[in-house]
């Protein structure tokens, strides 16, 4: 099984990916793409589903997992970043079939280094630990390789949660309900 994880951005996006063998992970690769930041964003939007539709051709990742939009300070970056997510996801839907999962940050973090708010450098480390001696391109590459390693290791978890959210709302329980149950279940 294939998993990608990307760390969306409209300047930069991080793509990692992992394959599961059995109870092993191994490293396949790791990369950013690069987007011109002369274009007009629109035209930058072309080029990330561009750009990330010929990624799920080549890969065809099994799953797919991203990092969940964080509060930032500048309204005009969540937007422009929320723009990228969304086309990326687009050229998902039109060139794959893989399941999608979402994690946030602190959560990632934590699946590697037991501290949620550990530092990129921490992460990085983790990283070569568990995958041997990677250079990476950029911050954005190990944290979208990150991103897969936290869904390996959760992806059981996550469609346990995902069919139980999806089955819970449908009869008719809140959001509340569910989130007891969970913590309960933990």
């Amino acid at each position: 099984m294939i998993i990608l994880g990307i760390d969306p951005g409209s300047r930069n996006a991080g793509f990692g990916l992992v394959e599961l063998k059995g109870k092993d992970i191994n490293y396949l690769d790791s990369f950013t793409l690069k987007f011109n930041t002369k274009l007009l964003f629109f035209d930058r939007l072309k080029k990330i589903y561009e750009s990330c539709s010929d990624v799920f051709k080549e890969y065809k990742p099994d799953e797919v997992a991203f990092e969940s939009l964080v509060y930032v300070k500048n309204i005009s970056s969540l937007v422009k970043l929320s723009q990228a997510r969304g086309v990326m996801l687009s050229a998902l839907f039109n060139n794959s079939e893989s399941a999608i999962f979402e994690y946030s940050p602190n959560f990632i973090k934590a699946s590697l280094t037991n501290y949620g708010l550990s530092s990129k450098e921490s992460v990085e480390k983790s990283l070569k630990l568990i995958f041997g001696k990677i250079e990476f391109e950029t911050d954005d590459a190990s944290d979208a390789l990150a991103i897969a390693f936290c869904h390996s290791i959760s992806r059981n978890k996550s469609k346990k949660l995902h069919s139980e959210v999806t089955s819970s709302m449908g009869n008719g329980k809140t959001l509340k309900n569910f989130a007891k149950h969970y913590m309960e279940t933990k």
